[in-house]
Formats: C-alpha cells, structure tokens, sequence
C-alpha cells in the first residue's frame, strides 16, 4: 500500500470539473440570469441545435431528465395499455419505469455477458403480437449492438427507443448513439459524461411528426399557450442547464478521450490480477461513463477499497426482474442467469477527466491481493 492520503477518492469529482471551466460555467450562468428568459430560453434552443449537428439527426427537444425522454418518446409513439415492449433487465430502474408509466408491459431479454448490453439473439423469441418498441440500453457507455437490433425492429415493425442516458459520445461503426433507432434519448444528470448542475434529459430524431410530439408532450401538451391538443407534461430543459451544457458540450469530446485513457490504464493495472476488466467490442467507441469491472469476491473487494479511502458503486446490485416494483410480471429468480450473475459480480471504480494516474495506481494497490 501506498501511503493513505487521508482524502477519500471520489466516484466523480464535480468540484475539480468545475474549477476547470468556472469562468465559461460562471459567464453562461449570469448571462440567462441578465435576460431573464429562464424557461424555454434562447439558450435551449442553441442547446438543441448544438446536440443535432453533433449527433448527425435533424431534431432535438430538451427536457426535464433522461426519464422523461424515455416517456415522452414511447407516448409520441402511441405506445400504451395493451403493449409490450422489450428490453434489459440489467439497468437502472427508470428504463422500465417509462414504459409502465405509458401503460404498457416491459418484456425482459437477456444481457452479454461480456458487454452487459441486451442480447440481440435473444430478442426475437421474446416478440408477441402485442411488442410494439424495442429498448437497447448503451449501458456503462458501452454502445449495444444495433444492427441485429434495427433488422429485428425492421422485420416486425418495431419502434427503437435508444436509451443513451449513460453513452453521451459513444459511437456504433462511426454513428453517434441516438442517432441509430427511431429516437434517442439521453440524460444530463450531474454524473453523466455530459452533465448539466441538476436535471435534464433530450429526445432526438429523424421523425419530424415524433419531434412535434415529443414538444407538445414537455409543455403540457399545449402547442398554443392554454390550448391542450394532448395530455402532457411539464417537463423542459431549464435555461440555465442549458447554458451549462452548451459550455461543456465544447468539452465532452476531450473528456470522453481521457477517459478511454484512464480505462486503457486500468487495464493495465489489472492485467495480471484475476479481475474481469470491461470490453470494447469491434463495432464500438466505449466512453466509459463507468469503468466497471466484475469479480466473484465482488462485495469483499469493495469493502476492502472502502477502508482504504476509496469510493466504489454497484451498478446494478439486483437486475429489474427481481425488483419489488416488478413482481408483478412474474418473472422467478433464475429467468435471466446472466443479468443475476453480473449482479453479483460486478463494481465499478472512480472514473472521471480529473482523475489522475497516482489516484489510479493508489486504487488498484487499495485493492490488496485482488
């Protein structure tokens, strides 16, 4: 072991982020404050146009999070009670909560075990006449394997909701996700590899007609002010958060960079330990929103970093099948083997642009005789 240095490494350090660019974060902030345009500002739609030309798709709407995207893209598509949609049991909650929140059924399918992303093979055994959309969620930011995914879509008739909250700049054969299904959703919550000062979250696509939708939808469903075409939500990217991720959206790319680095140079580190270190598959730019790594003495590997000062997280402990909120699907412990597996497996380390190679070579020495 190193010598402790008494200060805990972070999962994310927002602090050193923002030191990094206060004064761009700092004019952008008092620049909505003087005009007083706070919702709907002219700083969103910049915001939006700025997300178009990066991601390559004609339409961006901003919204309130990453989970109202996932919503308000399953109800532009009519997606309701009496559906079926597909996707991952191993991700955060809020992916199968949006299509519950619609009224439908999530469908649950497998994940790789190596990618931790939904398996296309298992896909189209899982399709009823009621499966109206697909979810391939691009988790850890990881992209999941899209072509077998859009053929199956192609072939049924199946909508495809990318779920990119974690994926911001991670790219299928050259194509930025959320540029690839029918619509791409992503969050800005503060850890995200783009991350705004609070909650946000954008829907885009190709679609002209689910882009009016998806507008309608955030603003209550009004197109005209106090004339509801729908029922819809209040849910808006706020100026400010917009003004703060137009600063960083210029730095993502450089910051996705280091953390490929830092991944490199975990790999590195890990390589003659029996430590499983994450993959990037061929068709893949992975800009590791989580560095995560899986071990069989998962929960002992993590506490033992925990004395040492070091911060680690589960991402995800219990896969969605075996969630409370889901039993009512039916689905039994065993159902999905390797989303249980990973469950138990698998930790993910600090990694953030500001982490450096002493801290990265202090965590693996933290890690003792893993």
């Amino acid at each position: 072991m190193t010598e402790n240095k008494n200060v805990r490494i972070p999962m994310v350090d927002f602090k050193a982020q923002y030191k990094s660019i206060e004064k761009e974060i700092d004019a952008a902030i008092k620049e909505v404050l003087l005009s007083g345009q706070y919702i709907l500002g002219p700083a969103v739609k910049e915001f939006e146009e700025q997300v178009t030309a990066y991601c390559g798709v004609k339409y961006a709407i901003g919204v309130a999070s990453g989970s109202d995207a996932l919503i308000l893209s399953l109800r532009a598509f009519g997606i309701g009670p009496g559906d079926e949609v597909i996707t991952t049991p191993f991700t955060f909650v809020a992916t199968a909560h949006a299509i519950v929140h619609c009224g439908a059924k999530p469908v649950f399918v497998d994940i790789e075990p190596d990618t931790f992303n939904i398996n296309p093979a298992l896909i189209e055994p899982a399709i009823t006449k009621n499966t109206k959309a697909i979810i391939p969620v691009h988790l850890y930011g990881h992209p999941a394997n899209m072509d077998p995914i859009m053929e199956i879509a192609k072939t049924h008739n199946l909508y495809v909701v990318e779920d990119a909250a974690q994926a911001f700049g991670a790219r299928y054969n050259g194509k930025q996700v959320g540029s690839i299904g029918h619509v791409g959703c992503f969050s800005f919550f503060p850890t995200k590899n783009l991350g705004c000062y609070g909650d946000g979250g954008m829907v885009v696509t190709d679609n002209p007609d689910i882009a009016d939708k998806v507008d309608i939808l955030r603003r209550q469903g009004c197109r005209e002010k106090y004339h509801a075409e729908m029922i819809g939500y209040n849910s808006r990217l706020d100026t400010i958060q917009a003004a703060i991720l137009k600063v960083k959206l210029r730095y993502v790319d450089q910051w996705n960079e280091k953390r490929r680095y830092i991944a490199k140079k975990y790999n590195e580190l890990l390589s003659d330990t029996n430590i499983t270190t994450p993959v990037e598959a061929p068709y893949a730019y992975h800009v590791y929103h989580q560095y995560t790594i899986r071990s069989s003495r998962r929960d002992d590997l993590k506490q033992l970093l925990f004395e040492n000062d070091i911060d680690t997280s589960i991402y995800y402990p219990k896969p969605l099948h075996l969630q409370d909120a889901y039993k009512c699907l039916e689905n039994k412990k065993g159902s999905y083997p390797e989303s249980e597996r990973a469950g138990k497996e698998v930790l993910s380390l600090p990694i953030s642009p500001e982490i450096s190679e002493m801290d990265q070579e202090y965590i693996i020495q933290g890690m003792g005789i893993f």
